[in-house]
């Protein structure tokens, strides 16, 4: 049985795939299972992987999207812990072994993230103030934006027993949409070293695919509101960060001349009152 899974969902990433494997491969802590969920790539996915002789597993599915890929690398895992990894990302070679020794000096802990280092198009990116991270109950530090990256957690499978699994229904902010419901439930471990390499600009990049994210993250806060483990002092916080995300998307709608989508959106931030 290994300590830690490590799962790599991947989509039509051939160009990406093969750095994304090696830096696991490399990792200097041994303890670990690589699986790879193809998420039904049709370009030479499959036959890099198999013509590389890579010491993995390897499963391929009809394109359901990432959050489904992601769920079956979660079922078919062994390990006591599960490490991911975006196939366009990478990780330096000590971030396991750091992330397990920080983890075990921090029992109480279930879930650890880390900082990382930003590359778009080849050049590198500072991270602005919002994408500051931290350590413990940080539910609040997580409700404007996504500031914890999937490349970065190693989490404890009790923590996929009590909250459930990547919301297969989300196209984006899947990963948003979950550390909100962790954050319910457990505090964040936060690592401030720069473990993982992100790798951005690339037209693939789902965040590229859909206006107004901030229309996914509106539906993972109104599921908060439903989740009857969200505290009565916590509800203020997620309402009013509920209410300025519709006001957001509404101002976006005005400036595309979607008067009645705007209105839609103005209303629907009053549908929860604080």
């Amino acid at each position: 049985m290994p300590h830690v899974s490590v799962i790599i969902p991947t989509f039509n990433r051939a160009q990406f795939i093969t750095r994304a494997i090696q830096s696991v491969l490399k990792q200097t802590f041994r303890d670990f299972e690589l699986i790879i969920i193809d998420d039904g790539s049709t370009d030479h996915t499959r036959e890099i992987i198999e013509s590389k002789n890579f010491r993995l597993r390897y499963y391929s599915q009809e394109n359901r999207g990432v959050s489904a890929a992601r769920n079956l690398g979660i079922q078919k895992a062994e390990g006591e812990y599960i490490a991911l990894l975006d196939s366009d990302d990478a990780w330096r070679k000590k971030k396991l072994e750091l992330q397990m020794a920080f983890l075990d000096e921090n029992p109480d802990y279930k879930i650890c993230h880390t900082n990382e280092t930003w590359y778009r198009n080849g050049k590198h990116l500072n991270q602005k103030k919002k994408h500051q991270k931290y350590s413990g109950w940080i539910l609040e530090q997580l409700l404007p934006l996504c500031i914890v990256s999937p490349s970065s957690v190693v989490i404890h499978r009790e923590i996929f027993d009590k909250v459930g699994l990547f919301d297969e229904t989300l196209p984006v902010c899947e990963d948003y949409d979950l550390w909100l419901r962790i954050g319910v439930h457990y505090p964040f471990l936060f690592l401030d070293k720069p473990l993982i390499i992100k790798y951005g600009g690339h037209e693939d990049q789902l965040s590229q695919q859909y206006w107004g994210i901030d229309r996914f993250r509106m539906q993972a806060l109104e599921k908060l509101l439903h989740n009857p483990a969200l505290k009565s002092e916590q509800r203020p916080s997620v309402i009013q960060m509920f209410r300025e995300k519709c006001r957001i998307v509404a101002q976006g709608a005005f400036k595309r001349g979607k008067t009645d989508e705007g209105n839609f959106y103005l209303k629907l931030a009053e549908k929860y009152q604080l």
